[in-house]
């Protein structure tokens, strides 16, 4: 007797298309009409600018994907998983030997590091840059280094070169928090100089949001780096922050030694239909880069009448130059129910916004033009 809760591929494609169950679902998890239009805000709602989270959400075609996932929650997700790994093989322009999903890119972080770094191999980073990597060497008893950014806030490679015993060296691009990039031809000229002993992971979260023809994604650079790893991830342009999904492009030897440490089953069903759904909309990435464009132009040119100046953004976030010291700004903005990034050590004047809708970033600037009179 057929199973009568089995889900053939054919029919788990025609539930992609059931709209009429996501209507329903929206009040159930939580999302209130504002969060379905993203051009309002309520002057009670708290404004959320610390994460770098994408405030539009996720495709509704990834909406729709997970409601029909719900029928597969009793599954393990391989199949959907080996379906995830030969689409972004595909949109990659690289076999599925080269890929490796994990759950965000953090995970990706997490087990480059416990890989290729330990006692005698350390962790080349940028300061500041994000932490992830640096926190997870504790684990693999692994020296951090910190290189500290150049004059212009990108990565100082030159430097991070001349690290004795890199087991890794890792490469925010756009980097975060500065939202700033390291040029092509530098990483290029990098890259060819890195022992081939010596393992890079770039890190292009933020690649979507990139406008500048200063820079490039480094995945066609793989097939000629055996050392290169690339890190990116559904959490930013597709909006999916909270379903944790990312993957990894390197060659294929590399790939298997970073999951051999890696957890099993690590990626939930809706994390991966949500993703195959928002690769499907081919409007996601766009008009998430436009959105974004358009208001963080508002926003500097808002900051540009004040006076204060950032450092140019090539992502969904800034960093704003408050003149002092910016931890009593931090909390100030909280009591006025607008959230902003930490504070990040090496630049203690700066603060870290995310790039929210317009009337979010309006009530961001009100608060700015309260505290800064």
């Amino acid at each position: 007797m057929k199973n009568p809760t089995a889900l053939s591929r054919r029919g788990f494609t025609k539930l992609l298309g059931a709209g009429a169950a996501y209507a329903a679902l929206r009040p159930a998890l939580g999302l209130s009409e504002s969060t379905s239009n993203p051009t309002e805000t309520k002057s009670s709602d708290v404004v959320r600018l610390s994460s770098n989270e994408n405030p539009y959400g996720p495709s509704p075609a990834a909406f729709k994907a997970m409601t029909a996932g719900f029928s597969l929650a009793w599954r393990y997700p391989d199949e959907r998983q080996e379906e995830l790994v030969e689409a972004l093989a595909k949109l990659n322009q690289v076999s599925k030997e080269q890929i490796l999903s994990g759950a965000g890119s953090g995970e990706i972080l997490k087990v480059a590091v416990a890989a290729f770094t330990g006692p005698d191999k350390k962790l080349v980073v940028g300061d500041p840059t994000f932490e992830a990597a640096a926190g997870h060497a504790k684990a693999s008893h692994a020296e951090v280094m910190k290189v500290k950014l150049n004059a212009a806030y990108a990565h100082d490679l030159p430097k991070m070169l001349d690290v004795p015993s890199a087991g890794l060296h890792y490469v925010c691009n756009p980097n975060n928090p500065t939202a700033s990039i390291t040029p092509k031809a530098d990483l290029r000229a990098f890259l060819a100089k890195v022992p081939p002993t010596t393992m890079v992971l770039v890190d292009e979260a933020y690649h979507h949001f990139v406008e500048s023809a200063d820079y490039e994604s480094v995945i066609p650079l793989v097939k000629d780096y055996p050392n290169l790893m690339v890190a990116r991830t559904f959490s930013k342009v597709y909006g999916m922050a909270g379903l944790r999904c990312g993957y990894c492009v390197a060659q294929p030897d590399k790939i298997e030694l970073l999951r051999a440490q890696q957890a099993w089953e690590c990626l939930s069903i809706m994390a991966i239909v949500a993703a195959l759904a928002s690769l499907g909309d081919n409007g996601q990435v766009e008009n998430g880069r436009k959105n974004n464009a358009d208001v963080r132009n508002y926003v500097c040119g808002e900051l540009d009448k004040l006076k204060f100046t950032y450092i140019p953004s090539h992502a969904n976030f800034m960093m704003i130059d408050m003149r002092r010291e910016v931890k009593p700004l931090i909390a100030a903005f909280k009591e006025r129910k607008v959230q902003v990034g930490r504070l990040f050590p090496p630049l203690p004047n700066f603060m870290r916004v995310t790039i929210g809708t317009k009337p979010q970033m309006e009530r961001f600037l009100a608060v700015f033009k309260e505290l800064t009179a």
